[in-house]
């Protein structure tokens, strides 16, 4: 099928809520992808950070090949191999005690809304149950993740919204402070906000807030959706902060292109939710769970260490691209945002998608780079390439 016919079988039959590029996507290899008129393309989107093994990789299409003929879903009513293997895999890991499986970022992120509420109901009672998150952050687009989201925009047209929320500026301990209250139950962070604009929170600033979190036993949540599962170099983010969370996130990454998510606690969170508080139809669902256990398996320390390689590697590179356009380079590994000036970023990720590049726009200024973390040598340089034409 071309071009022209996707298109016009996706507006007839599918309602229009995104902004779609005007590509079709038809297959991959590695982090290079190829458009239904056979036109190729380095990826630096990854499924907006979803496909960490990038595409046509033989042992995840494999694993969950020879779980599907195995056993394609059970639900959580029986107890299988594959979730059970991914947790002992999981767990250890990150330095947790427990993991709950869902299905996307957002499931997960109202699941860690749900355990800091019941963990503060069961230890204080009812009064003790407002969330404070940041300002520019993103938690999700159901209606309890969007209140918890620090951003204006996506607030309108849905009201009334869930209570419990409040919303304080990044990296301002003042700010937080002033938001803060004996309702109190839990600090909610991105420590590099993505959909906001890839602003990383200052190391100092998070370690105050875990400070304060100890001192008035609220629960610090980590949502670690898009940072998690080696994004930034780290099997999480916060393992480069010097903290630990009570509960964390994830989600993209974990089950590198099958949907997934889920949400890792520590001790004192470990018998909060008990039977009947929680679920998920699909949620450790076999075949993403054998797919998980390939990511898990392929996220070694030498290969997180060439991912904050290739992450410095892509962020030098940029720097050095004399650009009337780039305004500056953050991030972590390769989660990099690229501030723009003097042009609209989605006019630039337009052309360099024309040149042969594949970007993803983020706030208001920023061009967010998010490439497979097996990306090669040769595919990062052609990247560069490419931006060094479009920008310089």
């Amino acid at each position: 099928m071309d071009f022209a016919a996707i298109k016009a079988l996706d507006h007839q039959y599918v309602l229009q809520t995104y902004g779609r590029n005007d590509l079709a996507i038809d297959h991959g290899k590695g982090a290079t992808l190829w458009d239904t008129e056979g036109k190729a393309y380095i990826d630096f989107t990854a499924g907006i950070g979803v496909n960490s093994l990038g595409y046509a990789n033989e042992a995840w299409a494999r694993a969950i090949y020879d779980q599907a003929m195995k056993l394609g879903h059970i639900s959580n009513l029986f107890y299988a191999e594959p979730y059970a293997r991914l947790a002992s895999k999981l767990v250890p890991a990150a330095g947790m005690a427990g993991v709950f499986f869902s299905n996307s970022g957002a499931e997960a992120n109202e699941g860690i809304i749900k355990t800091a509420r019941k963990w503060s109901h069961d230890k204080y009672g009812p009064d003790r149950s407002t969330i404070l998150t940041l300002n520019r952050s993103f938690h999700g687009r159901t209606v309890t993740t969007l209140r918890a989201t620090g951003q204006d925009k996506y607030h309108k047209n849905f009201y009334p919204f869930p209570e419990g929320f409040r919303h304080a500026d990044a990296n301002d301990m003042e700010s937080l402070l002033s938001a803060a209250g004996d309702d109190v139950c839990a600090v909610m962070l991105e420590l590099i906000q993505g959909e906001g604009g890839v602003n990383p929170l200052d190391a100092g600033y998070v370690r105050e807030v875990a400070a304060l979190c100890a001192r008035r036993d609220w629960l610090l949540l980590i949502d670690e959706v898009q940072t998690g599962i080696g994004r930034t170099g780290t099997l999480f983010c916060y393992q480069q902060f010097a903290i630990t969370p009570d509960v964390v996130t994830f989600a993209k990454g974990i089950a590198g292109g099958l949907p997934f998510g889920g949400f890792l606690v520590g001790e004192r969170c470990r018998d909060v939710l008990h039977a009947g508080d929680h679920g998920s139809t699909f949620g450790g669902n076999p075949m993403a769970s054998a797919a998980g256990c390939v990511v898990m398996d392929t996220l070694t320390p030498d290969f997180l260490r060439a991912v904050r390689e290739k992450g410095e590697r892509l962020r030098r590179g940029i720097e050095d691209i004399h650009s009337p356009y780039v305004s500056g380079v953050r991030g972590m590994g390769l989660m990099v945002g690229v501030g723009i000036r003097n042009a609209a970023h989605t006019e630039l990720r337009d052309r360099l998608m024309a040149a042969g590049l594949l970007v993803t726009c983020a706030g208001p200024d920023t061009i967010r780079l998010l490439p497979p973390l097996v990306i090669t040598e040769a595919e990062l340089s052609r990247g560069l390439e490419i931006m060094a034409q479009v920008l310089g």
